[in-house]
C-alpha cells in the first residue's frame, strides 16, 4: 500500500504541474494506458488470493479514479488558460483607426498625378503623347537642336556622357525631351501638335534640382503657327493646370538655341506669408520656356522653313508639382518615404478630369 500511496502523490503532482494538454495526455497515457502503471496494477489482481484481492482492488480502482477526476480537473483548467491566451492575442484596440486595405491604402506619386493632369490638358487642346529613349545621340540631344559645338551644355559636368562604342561616338543620357520633338519632325509630316513627357538627366543636386528630373515639352508645326497661338495655348493650359480662371502672364526675351525668337513666361503670384498664391498679388514667378522654332531646327529635320513654322515650349514636371501642391524639397520626390508619400500622394481612384477638377 505504501507504493500506492508513493505512486499516487508522483501522478497527482505531475498531473497539477502538467504545462499544457499534451504533457498532461502523456501523463494519462502513462498512468490508465493500456501500459499504464495503474493498468499494470489492475492487471496484476487476477493473481491475489480473494480477500487480499478485495482490499487491493477497491485501493486500486479508488487511485484509478482520483487519477481520472485530477486529470479531467487539470485539463478544464488548460483549456481556460489556453482561450484566454488567445483572446487576449486576438484582441483589437477598438480606439485605433481602421487600417487601410488594397487599394485605399495605395497613393499615386504627386509626378505621377501632375503627368496626368497636363496630358488631359493637352489632350483637349488636341495635343497627342510623342515618347523617346532616355538614351540618345549627341545628334539629336545638341546638334539638330542647333547647339553650336563649343556649347557649356555639352560640357561633362551638365551632361551624363557614356564611354565611346565601336564608331567612337558617345551616347549620353538625355538632358532634355527635346530630341523626341526631333524624332517627331522626322518621323511625321505637319501638322504636327504633341507634348513629350518623360525623365531626364544632368549633373546637378541641391533642394530645387535632382540628377534626374522630369519634364513636358509641347511642339507645333504648322503652316500658320505664330506667337499668338502660343499664348493662347500657354494661357489656357496654365489656367486650367492651375485651376484659377484670371491669371496675368507675361513673356520676357530670353536666348535658346532651339528657338527663335525665345521667351521665358512668368505667371502673377502673392507670396504673402511664405505661401505661393496664383491669380494674385504683385510678384511674379518664372514656370517655363518657349519660343518660334529656330529655322536651323526645321532644316535638320527635314522641313523647309520657307514653308513651316511652328512654336515649342519646355516645363519641369517636378517643379510646378512642387508649387501647386506646397512642396518644400524636391529632394524628398526620390527618398521612397511612404510617410511623405501618403501626405503628399493621391488616392488611385482621384482621376483628374476637367469636368469635376484637377486636384
Amino acid at each position: 500500500m505504501a507504493d500506492l500511496k508513493t505512486l499516487r502523490e508522483e501522478i497527482l503532482a505531475k498531473t497539477a504541474a502538467a504545462p499544457d494538454e499534451a504533457a498532461l495526455e502523456a501523463i494519462r497515457v502513462a498512468a490508465l494506458g493500456k501500459k499504464g502503471s495503474i493498468s499494470h496494477l489492475l492487471a496484476g489482481l487476477g493473481k491475489m488470493a480473494p480477500e487480499e484481492r478485495k482490499t487491493h482492488g477497491a485501493a486500486i480502482n479508488a487511485l484509478k479514479d482520483e487519477v481520472t477526476e485530477a486529470l479531467a480537473a487539470r485539463r478544464a483548467v488548460l483549456k481556460e488558460l489556453a482561450l484566454e491566451r488567445r483572446l487576449e492575442s486576438e484582441s483589437q484596440d477598438v480606439t485605433l483607426p481602421v487600417a487601410l486595405h488594397g487599394i485605399e491604402a495605395g497613393r499615386i506619386h504627386p509626378v505621377s498625378q501632375v503627368m496626368d493632369e497636363i496630358s488631359l490638358i493637352f489632350a483637349a487642346l488636341g495635343f497627342a503623347v510623342a515618347e523617346g529613349p532616355d538614351i540618345e545621340s549627341d545628334d539629336y540631344n545638341f546638334t539638330k537642336l542647333n547647339f553650336p559645338p563649343d556649347h557649356p551644355a555639352r560640357d561633362m559636368h551638365d551632361t551624363f556622357f557614356f564611354n565611346p562604342g565601336l564608331d567612337g561616338r558617345r551616347k549620353l543620357l538625355r538632358t532634355h525631351t527635346s530630341p523626341v520633338q526631333v524624332r517627331t519632325m522626322l518621323a511625321q509630316k505637319p501638322p504636327v501638335r504633341v507634348i513629350c513627357p518623360g525623365r531626364v538627366y544632368r549633373c546637378d543636386s541641391d533642394q530645387t534640382h535632382s540628377p534626374m528630373f522630369h519634364q513636358v515639352e509641347g511642339l507645333v508645326i504648322d503652316r500658320s503657327a505664330h506667337l499668338g497661338h502660343l499664348r493662347w495655348i500657354l494661357e489656357e493650359f496654365c489656367r486650367a493646370f492651375f485651376e484659377v480662371r484670371d491669371l496675368k502672364m507675361r513673356f520676357r526675351p530670353s536666348f535658346f538655341p532651339f528657338t527663335e525668337p525665345s521667351m521665358e513666361v512668368d505667371i502673377q503670384c502673392s507670396r504673402e506669408g511664405g505661401e505661393i498664391r496664383f491669380g494674385e498679388g504683385e510678384d511674379w514667378l518664372e514656370i517655363l520656356g518657349c519660343g518660334m522654332v529656330h529655322p536651323n531646327v526645321l532644316k535638320n529635320c527635314g522641313l523647309d522653313p520657307e514653308i513651316y513654322q511652328g512654336f515649342a515650349w519646355g516645363l519641369g514636371v517636378d517643379r510646378i508639382a512642387m508649387l501647386k501642391y506646397g512642396m518644400p524639397d524636391l529632394r524628398a520626390f526620390f527618398d521612397a518615404d511612404i510617410r511623405w508619400l501618403n501626405h503628399y500622394g493621391f488616392r488611385p481612384l482621384d482621376i483628374p478630369w476637367l469636368t469635376s477638377g484637377l486636384s
